[in-house]
């Protein structure tokens, strides 16, 4: 009762000397320079192509779209801080960018069930796959992944902004996370620690069970095609998803499946440095080396 509440954080970053953090400006400026411009060459390649208007490419669509915003709600900010040296955030800001931050993650963890979903499609079924995977249940899966990431975010959100938060108003973090905005409350958090747990396993795991049982069938048929050919063509077609679903799952699981409080919190920027500032940067790296038409498509163009 003592304390006063607190509308504004101080977000402590990379706390190093000026060259490390003119070093670091500087490597995150061009990942954030190069992320937007490979996702953006790559919603322009699927949207001006015609040998593209496939499902799978209107999903990677999706995702590249999603990578955009992902990387500019924490990038931006980060960036500013280096070059003004003021790290300050308001409240509203902060639970503004929490917000959309949990969204797109949230949103990218259906979007590669989906996209799981349409592999399982056309390497189990392939004869079926034109007449199910049609361009009306594309966009409603598309509409399915934004919605439902959005809607759990505003549940997470709207407990967490009704906490009241007292001093010290550091947040030991480079954006406004759960875990560091948490643990800065001096009223009771355990409902909405219990919230964002119980919701961040749903998130997380129905989509890894969608993505698990996906790909144990396509292992499954794949292993039963009797031509060489047919097994390396229809392996190729899913080891990028594959490789960005590992990176993403390994990172988020580690971050927010598992009690807060346990949490060392450089241990948290270091990881997530990795799935949010550098892994939007290999994702459309890793799309376009595993695959052929993108890379002669490339081609052509430059």
């Amino acid at each position: 009762k003592n304390q006063t509440a607190i509308n504004e954080f101080i977000l402590l970053g990379f706390s190093y000397g000026l060259q490390v953090q003119t070093l670091l400006y500087l490597v995150f400026l061009v990942t954030y320079m190069i992320t937007i411009t490979e996702n953006a060459i790559i919603i322009f390649v699927v949207k001006r192509n015609h040998h593209l208007q496939k499902p799978m490419y209107y999903f990677l669509g999706n995702l590249s779209f999603l990578e955009i915003w992902y990387v500019s709600v924490t990038l931006p900010r980060l960036l500013f801080g280096f070059w003004s040296q003021s790290m300050s955030i308001s409240f509203s800001s902060c639970m503004t960018q929490l917000y959309f931050f949990i969204s797109l993650m949230c949103t990218e963890c259906v979007l590669l069930a989906v996209m799981a979903y349409d592999r399982y499609l056309a390497v189990c079924h392939p004869l079926r796959y034109p007449a199910i995977m049609t361009h009306k249940l594309c966009f409603q899966l598309s509409i399915l992944s934004w919605a439902g990431g959005f809607s759990i975010s505003l549940v997470k959100v709207s407990f967490i902004s009704r906490l009241t938060f007292c001093g010290p108003q550091v947040i030991n973090h480079f954006f406004c996370d759960i875990s560091p905005v948490l643990n800065l409350s001096c009223t009771d958090m355990s409902l909405a620690e219990k919230v964002d747990f119980a919701l961040a396993l749903v998130i997380l795991l129905v989509p890894l069970l969608v993505i698990v049982f996906s790909y144990c069938c396509i292992l499954s048929t794949i292993l039963r095609m009797p031509s060489g050919q047919g097994r390396r063509k229809a392996f190729s077609t899913c080891t990028s998803h594959f490789t960005v679903v590992i990176i993403f799952f390994s990172a988020t699981l580690f971050m927010y499946a598992r009690p807060r409080r346990i949490h060392p919190f450089n241990l948290n920027k270091i990881v997530s440095v990795f799935y949010a500032v550098f892994t939007p940067a290999l994702n459309p790296l890793i799309y376009c080396l595993r695959n052929k038409e993108v890379k002669e498509i490339l081609r052509k163009i430059i």
